[in-house]
């Protein structure tokens, strides 16, 4: 710990899934504080940040089926005041790709939407997410490519 801050460790995961056409479509998570944001959760003991992502992906979203994207981590900071005390806090997010439609968010979120990057830039609560966005996307357009006949 830092003098003064807690510290947590997360991980989570940039969700997409290939609409007729091939463009990709991102699933956004609106979670009880009314903030629009990627499936996301704590790292627990004994777990890699892409274990953690996994799981916490399927735990928030009902997902069975995800295809982890190779060579895609984008890590963010931020600090934030809990109960009192200041919380420095690292996220890793992978890149999760997915055919399945039915989506059941668990408790800690009150719905989803999936959404074209446009829509997904401009609806994502967190300047960090947009930033993580922006990266996926970017990666999202140089693999697809790279795989179609």
């Amino acid at each position: 710990m830092e003098q003064g801050y807690l510290t947590e460790h997360s991980a989570g995961g940039v969700v997409y899934k290939l609409m007729r056409g091939g463009s990709p479509v991102y699933l956004i998570l609106i979670n009880r504080r009314k903030r629009w944001e990627f499936p996301k959760g704590h790292i627990e003991a004994g777990e890699t940040p892409l274990d953690a992502a996994i799981r916490e992906v399927k735990e928030e979203t009902g997902l069975t089926v995800l295809e982890v994207l190779p060579n895609f981590q984008q890590k963010v900071n931020y600090t934030f005041l809990k109960e009192g005390k200041m919380v420095k806090k690292d996220v890793i997010y992978f890149l999760m790709k997915t055919a399945e439609d039915s989506v059941r968010v668990n408790d800690e979120h009150l719905g989803y939407m999936w959404l074209d990057y446009e829509k997904a830039i401009n609806t994502l609560s967190h300047k960090n997410s947009r930033v993580v966005l922006k990266a996926a996307d970017k990666w999202i357009n140089m693999y697809e490519k790279a795989w179609r006949i």
